[in-house]
This record gives structure tokens, sequence and C-alpha cells, in this order.
């Protein structure tokens, strides 16, 4: 039965509410004052707090604001009279998930009570799931059971306490930044700055400021102090995605800040004092970004002390139930849906899919199949268009040699054909492939020594 806490300084209006829910079915208790009902709140747990705006003492807001945000956070309902209904918008921002304005309307007031109740009973519902998931499957938000996956996640245990440097290696979409985070918040860090910035997305000449900072008159436009990256992020963790990006004027830079621990804002004399733990990650090989001369050895190798590799999702097929069912609880949560389950042929479909975008993209199949489900089981139907699929690959007449084959030559093979028929645009073949831009890009330049043609950047 669910429980309801009314909380009114009124006597008589506490004792009509109390009948209207006690014969509505509800088990009801009623508090005088905000101090009587935060009282009631830790011993009952009620599943909807039903409070008046203006009372004596604790208000409704400053009530909404003294509850705990733990397990039984209930869902709360603001009473107001109608010269007061721009502070009980007020108290929604403060977490009031409705309001109600005086005199009340029985049927209105019902109404809200139930889908109020049904918020509640949905946030519990998933809070349990997700519970039960993160205590099999998870640090800090990673789900993964397979063998490769457990390697990467015994090596972030060993390694989350000390200050060590870690080079991340993956594909896109395979989770580098969750790694980087998993890291830092079971670290003596958790407490301090996590930031984060792509090396791909920033222009060469601003890089310089982005991290460092700079001083008023350090350069045309620079009118007053601005605060870099690394010093905003003291004692904190810097993460930096896309690493083999970094320009080599700022490769030589970031290994000065490595080695000595302290930066100097453009346009600055003094040198400051930093104390950062520095997480990189790439998709790029590289040991060959060293041997072409893109990337410093002595910068390689002062990121590189402790490495984890990240699988691509179609390398561990046996963690998609579970990563579905994770990412589906996240968007009932998110959306306020109540979807259960996968059907056989969906999961079937989502295990047999070769994930070129990995978990990002499946991330995304899930959070769409979730807010277009009509039902509370997401079905083939409702992933099927998401699933970029080819025409299958007739293997008649193909006989695999005894020796075996070199895999990574087939597929050199495949992309230099795919290549040739897109006429060197590179997002037609990674179509063509069943590839986004960006994996068939990596799986290119890991596999050949070849540059596409200027075709490259065509739109598809």
């Amino acid at each position: 039965m669910p429980v309801i806490l009314v909380v009114d300084d009124e006597p008589l209006q506490r004792d009509i509410l109390k009948t209207i829910l006690d014969d509505a079915g509800y088990e009801t208790y009623t508090a005088a004052s905000g101090e009587e009902a935060l009282k009631i709140l830790k011993k009952y747990h009620p599943d909807v707090l039903l409070t008046d705006l203006k009372m004596d003492g604790m208000d409704g807001i400053e009530l909404i604001e003294s509850i705990p945000d733990d397990a039984f956070t209930p869902t709360t309902i603001i009473m107001t009279a109608h010269g007061t209904i721009t502070s009980a918008v007020e108290a929604m921002k403060k977490g009031a998930f409705d309001y109600l304005t005086k005199p009340l309307n029985k049927d209105s007031l019902l109404l809200t009570i139930q889908r109020a109740v049904e918020r509640t009973e949905l946030m519990k519902e998933n809070r349990q799931l997700q519970k039960e998931l993160f205590e099999r499957f998870k640090i800090e938000g990673i789900v993964g059971k397979s063998e490769k996956m457990r390697e990467a996640l015994d090596i972030l245990k060993k390694i989350s306490g000390s200050p060590a440097t870690v080079l991340i290696f993956g594909e896109s979409g395979t989770g580098k930044e969750l790694v980087a985070k998993a890291i830092h918040y079971n670290s003596p860090r958790r407490t301090k700055p996590f930031t984060a910035l792509n090396c791909a997305a920033i222009p060469e000449n601003l890089f310089e400021s982005e991290l460092f900072g700079y001083e008023p008159g350090a350069f045309t436009g620079a009118a007053s102090r601005r605060i870099g990256l690394i010093e905003a992020t003291n004692s904190g963790t810097l993460f930096l995605d896309e690493i083999g990006d970094l320009p080599l004027m700022m490769q030589s830079k970031l290994l000065r800040v490595l080695q000595d621990r302290e930066i100097r804002r453009l346009g600055g004399k003094e040198s400051i004092k930093v104390d950062i733990r520095v997480i990189t990650a790439t998709n790029k090989d590289l040991e060959k970004e060293l041997l072409k001369g893109s990337f410093r050895e002595d910068l390689y190798y002062r990121l590189k002390v402790v490495t984890i590799e990240l699988p691509p999702l179609r390398s561990r097929k046996e963690d998609i139930p579970d990563l579905s069912l994770f990412f589906m609880n996240k968007y009932n949560i998110e959306f306020g849906k109540r979807v259960k389950s996968l059907e056989a042929a969906a999961l079937q479909a989502l295990t047999e899919y070769s994930w070129p975008g990995n978990i990002r993209q499946l991330e995304s199949v899930i959070e769409r199949a979730v807010l277009m489900s009509d039902s509370g089981v997401i079905t083939l139907k409702d992933i099927k268009s998401e699933l970029r699929t080819s025409p299958p690959v007739s293997t008649t007449g193909f006989d695999l040699p005894d020796e075996g084959i070199n895999f990574e030559e087939v597929e050199k093979e495949l992309l230099k054909k795919a290549m040739t028929k897109a006429n060197g645009v590179v997002a037609k073949a990674a179509k063509l492939l069943g590839m986004s831009y960006k994996t068939f890009w990596y799986r290119w330049e890991k596999l050949t020594e070849e540059n596409p043609s200027a075709k490259k950047t065509e739109a598809e």
C-alpha cells in the first residue's frame, strides 16, 4: 500500500486530506510542521510527500531542501494559494514533482497523487535494477564480464590509487573516457576536478591558451586573465582524448609539464606549480606515429607508464546482453518508461551485429528503442531500422585453407576494394562495409600505408 505524508499547519485541512486519501486506499500520515515531517519521513519512508508551501517555522521549500537524498526520497507535491504560484514554481526547481492550488479539487488531488506514486514506484524499481547490475558488473558504471574486459578492469583496479600516467587504447566508442573517469573516481583525487579535452577538436593555434591560460595583453583580444585547463584541474585528473592528434609543438610543452610539474600562462612571467594526474587515450597506433615522426618518443614513454587496451564491442559480444540491460534501465529512469526486457529475436540481432560504432552506437540504439517503445518489451521491430545492414556475403565455394589465412591482409584488401568502388570517398567506402567513418579511417590508417584522396571529406 503506498504511503502518503500530509504536512499542513491547519488541523482541519490535514483531517480532510487524510480522510480523502484513506478512502482512496492510501496509508496516510500527517504532520503539523516541517520539523515533525522530517521525523515521520525517517520512520515511515513515505512514497509521496504532500506539503503546504506557507507554514509557521519551516516552510515547504525548506522542508524539501532538508530531505536527505537517499533511497527513501519521496516524490514531493506542493500545496499553495493562488497568490503564491511563483513560489511553487521555485519549489519545483528545488525538486518538487508538482503543485496544487488551494482550494484543492478532489479529482485533481487524487490524479496528482496517483502520478506521484507511480513515479516513486518507477524510481524504486529502476534503482534496484541498477543496483543489481552495478554489483555484478561495474566499476563506476563499466559493464562487462568478458575475458578482455576483465583484464582491462583488473589493471584499472590496481592502478587507480596510484599517481601514474595511463594511456588507453581503443577504437572510437569503446568507452575510453568512461574508463578514465573510473580511474579518477576510484582514486584519492575523486573529490577534485576531472577535466576532459578532445585534442582532435581544438584548433592548433588555440591549444596553448586552452591548456595554459593567458594574462591580459598576451595577444590581441586578451583583455583579461584566463585560467587554463591544467591550472583549473590542479589536484585533479586531466584526460586528453585523441592524444595522437596533439600538435608536435604542444607535445613538447606537455612533456615539460609532466617533468617539471609547473606551467606558465601565455604572457606570464611566473611559473605556477601544478599537481595533476594525466590520463590519455587514442585510437591511433602511436608506435607507427613515432616512425612517421608525428609523435615524440620521449612523450610516448612518459605517457605509457600504464596501458589499458579496450576491445571493440565485436570482440566482446558476450557483454552485449548486460550492456543492453544497463542502458535500458538507464533510459527507463531518464524517460520515465517501464521497459522491462528485450525479446529473444531483438537480443539475437544485437548480439550478431558487428557494431562499427561500438558501445556508443549500442547505447544510442537502446536509448531510441526505450523512448519509442509502446510496451514493456523491446522487440526486433524497435531496433531493426537502427542496425545498418549489408547484403549477405556469399561464402559458397570458399574453402578455408588448412594453414589458415592472414585476416588483416583480407581486411586490408576489403578496405582497398571499398575505396576503389567509392572513388576514394571515405564516407562512401565506410558505408559499403557497414562501418562508421571513424572506424573505417582508423582501420585504414592501421592496415595501410596509403593516404586516401582529397575526396575523403566529401559529404555522404
